[in-house]
């Protein structure tokens, strides 16, 4: 595109905004009038932010209630421009402020993992954002985002250099967590790639049937660690090899089975998966109505352990299943999450807190848990205490025993 044709391109934007905005001269007020209407002179915004979907406060693990959820941001001009910052603002001011390394953390180019605070002409990025409140602190009813957009070529008086956009205002969901009871039982269960750092289940935002879904928003990978703090023992290979492999799974609340997969493989321990359509992506799996518009999702069962079928009425705690590596999975675990409809992935993912458990210990770091898949022993977070909790969400990287 020349120069002079990016200029005619502003230009008609410009003339859309004024054609939006006059009146006919037999309407329009004279200097002296009054209107109750807003006064606020329109701007130009470079780059359009809009929300996934409304964020539902949850309390975690941390003593704070977090709001996990995503901002789409799309460049609509025809030049490269950078978000230097993003606010979250409450009723009293910022809740959450990112920029330079900060910001380019939470941020992926849609369609790529590449971490930036960049954007190319109709690029479009996600920034996942988790607003963490101070314990006692009240939830705002609404949050809005503040945008500062840097311009390299900037087009004044339209297009400033730096832009401040006030944009993306969004609604807090009064919706209550739903209270389950835990899908395990016993020591040691890590919870893997959960709510709310930049784990895979965060950023699996899923394109499908022209609408991103954030499904697995708080799912978690329930892992066992063992006493000398390994996942397996012996040949790391072998799904036999992993202790937990055949642990009874039981179903967190009461409610009807609304849909079962079994049958599929079991997969190779450390090996990524092929050929899978997307309702395997789940493996062998039950899906149950636990109430409220809530299903529970238990994924990667072991092939030829689910033990219920579609219209069985189950009870908390009944077993439905054993842990598995079939599906989308690359060693033996439990995944589950809760949804807002059926379909495992064609849904909105839905926060949950677990009635009473017991918080022993927490993994350093997320790098400290990748170690583990080599066979390496647990880091563990350096003076921990551990408590008993309830009605909380357990956080990434948690330990914690589930009694029987």
């Amino acid at each position: 595109m020349t120069p002079g044709s990016r200029l005619a391109a502003v230009a008609l934007l410009a003339a859309t905004l004024t054609s939006c905005t006059t009146v006919p001269k037999s309407v329009q007020s004279s200097p002296s009038s009054t209107t109750s209407a807003a006064t606020t002179e329109p701007i130009v915004t470079p780059v359009l932010a809009d929300v996934v979907a409304e964020p539902i406060p949850v309390p975690a693990t941390d003593g704070r209630v977090h709001l996990a959820y995503e901002l789409l941001l799309t460049n609509t001009s025809p030049e490269p421009v950078t978000v230097d910052s993003i606010a979250v603002m409450g009723p009293a001011g910022p809740l959450l402020q990112l920029s330079g390394a900060g910001l380019a953390y939470w941020t992926r180019t849609m369609g790529t993992r590449i971490s930036t605070d960049d954007l190319g002409p109709g690029q479009r990025s996600i920034v996942w954002l988790d607003v963490s409140l101070d314990p006692g602190s009240s939830v705002p009813q609404q949050l809005s985002h503040r945008v500062v957009v840097k311009v390299p070529k900037p087009r004044p008086p339209l297009v400033p250099p730096v832009v401040t956009e006030n944009v993306a205002q969004v609604k807090v969901s009064d919706r209550k967590p739903v209270v389950l009871d835990p899908p395990l039982r016993g020591p040691g269960w890590l919870d893997g790639n959960s709510c709310c750092d930049m784990t895979p289940h965060r950023m699996a935002l899923n394109p499908i049937d022209g609408k991103l879904w954030g499904a697995e928003r708080y799912a978690i990978d329930y892992e066992q660690l063992q006493p000398d703090g390994r996942l397996y023992t012996g040949d790391g290979a072998k799904n036999t090899s992993f202790a937990y492999f055949g642990a009874d799974v039981h179903a967190v609340a009461e409610g009807p089975v609304v849909a079962v997969l079994d049958g599929l493989p079991e997969q190779v321990p450390g090996v990524e998966p092929t050929g899978l359509t997307l309702g395997q992506y789940g493996g062998n799996h039950v899906v149950q109505d636990i109430g409220n518009g809530n299903f529970a999702f238990y994924a990667h069962l072991q092939t030829g352990s689910v033990k219920v079928k579609p219209g069985d009425h189950l009870t908390t705690g009944q077993v439905l299943g054993h842990v598995g590596n079939t599906g989308n999975s690359t060693g033996p675990h439990l995944h589950f999450h809760v949804m807002s409809t059926p379909d495992p992935l064609r849904a909105d993912g839905l926060p949950f807190v677990i009635r009473s458990f017991r918080l022993t210990a927490r993994v350093e770091s997320m790098a400290a848990g990748l170690a583990l898949e080599a066979g390496r022993p647990a880091q563990l977070q350096p003076g921990f205490t551990a408590g008993d909790e309830h009605n909380v969400s357990p956080l990434n990287l948690d330990v914690m025993t589930y009694d029987n």
